[in-house]
């Protein structure tokens, strides 16, 4: 939700602004670009030196900047930002906000900015009450910001109330669920499978395949994107997510992935299976290492557990099942088949035949089917314009 984002930062004049570092570290972990803004007055709280050293980025303070004699252009600023944060905001910047008082170059982007903007107040108990304080919230909120309530605790003055600044996490919890709710999948849950699974043979050997896991990661990263709770059931795979609306299991083989569908799956609204399950598995796994000793090595196989087809089975009327079918040779009539009998509601078809597409590659090719057959074909893309593709038709279809 945040991953890739660009947030500008405002600090003023609070002792609440030291927890404006840790706004900008947790913005940073969670993938996101930071600029800060400093009012003159915030600088006697928090230096601009932490603040870039964690931005990294240059703060800025005033419109015309003092080391360069150049102007620092709010316009560009407001424009460029995906959305704002003013934490900690006076009673003071408040009221500037209101009245249109520009007299700075955090007011100035402030009136400047199209994004959405966020402002958290930190002030004592009296003043955060005081009924001018709270026609100024008011009027913030009905010219389309986003108000963070002050909550109870103790405050600088010694009182204990409202007044103290929401925690930093507190903060980035409430704009990630405002961003949400914003979202075309809000409230869904969805359950991704990605990867290969590997079946031992012995503690050395396995049986798998060139399933690198991106695909589904892609997947994964759209729905929660879009505002879905996402678990991802992931096989041996170097992919990983520090995505804050997805759960990332890890499993090795098909039996585990099996155990962890299970738990997941009748809870979710859309289900994605992408991983590349072994079809097979060896009957009798060894516990050490099997020497080289005849000229050829038989392994008895036996079928894995078909998790597509049984969780298909399972669907209730209010589940969408997506699968995926990599074909060699009648492509779009195996596809159609394997849509039918394993009662999916869409199919994601690649073929071996198109270069650059399948494992491994960080691009893909794709046809997409619907229960009436419906086929949209798509060219050669990144995977996760594939995935943006993806989504766009379970969107469309659960519409």
């Amino acid at each position: 939700m945040i991953k890739g984002k660009k947030v500008l930062l405002g600090v003023t004049a609070s002792i609440a602004a030291y927890k404006s570092a840790f706004i900008v570290r947790l913005l940073k972990k969670l993938g996101a670009s930071v600029r800060v803004i400093q009012t003159g007055a915030s600088l006697d709280f928090v230096t601009p030196l932490t603040l870039s050293t964690l931005s990294e980025n240059k703060v800025l303070t005033s419109i015309i900047d003092k080391e360069t004699d150049e102007w620092n252009n709010h316009v560009d600023l407001a424009l460029w930002a995906d959305f704002m944060i003013i934490a900690p905001v006076t009673a003071k910047t408040m009221s500037k906000m209101v009245e249109g008082n520009c007299d700075n170059l955090l007011l100035s982007t402030y009136l400047s900015a199209k994004c959405p903007v966020y402002f958290a107040p930190a002030m004592d108990l009296d003043m955060y009450k005081h009924p001018s304080t709270k026609h100024n919230i008011e009027k913030l909120q009905e010219f389309g910001n986003k108000f963070i309530p002050a909550v109870h605790g103790e405050l600088a003055s010694g009182l204990i109330g409202e007044g103290r600044m929401a925690e930093p996490d507190e903060i980035i919890e409430f704009i990630i669920n405002d961003l949400n709710e914003a979202k075309v999948l809000y409230d869904k849950t969805c359950m991704v499978t990605a990867g290969p699974t590997h079946e031992n043979i012995d503690p050395i050997r396995y049986i798998g395949n060139r399933s690198s896991g991106k695909m589904g990661m892609a997947i994964a990263e759209e729905l929660a994107e879009r505002g879905a709770d996402v678990s991802l059931i992931m096989g041996p795979s170097s992919q990983t997510t520090i995505h804050p609306n997805i759960k990332q299991i890890n499993v090795n083989t098909a039996d585990e992935m099996f155990t962890q569908v299970q738990k997941y799956f009748l809870n979710s609204d859309i289900s994605v299976f992408s991983a590349a399950v072994s079809d097979y598995k060896p009957k009798k796994v060894f516990t050490e290492k099997i020497k080289k000793k005849d000229e050829n090595w038989i392994i008895d196989l036996e079928k894995n557990k078909d998790i597509l087809s049984e969780m298909g089975n399972k669907k209730n009327e209010n589940q969408f099942v997506v699968g995926f079918s990599l074909e060699t040779e009648n492509e779009i009539e195996n596809a159609k088949q394997k849509l039918q009998n394993k009662n999916l509601d869409l199919i994601i078809l690649n073929s071996t035949k198109d270069k650059g597409a399948t494992f491994s590659h960080d691009t893909n090719k794709i046809s997409i089917i619907d229960k009436d057959f419906n086929i949209e074909n798509f060219q050669l893309k990144d995977k996760i314009d594939v995935a943006k593709d993806i989504v766009d038709a379970i969107v469309k279809n659960i519409n």
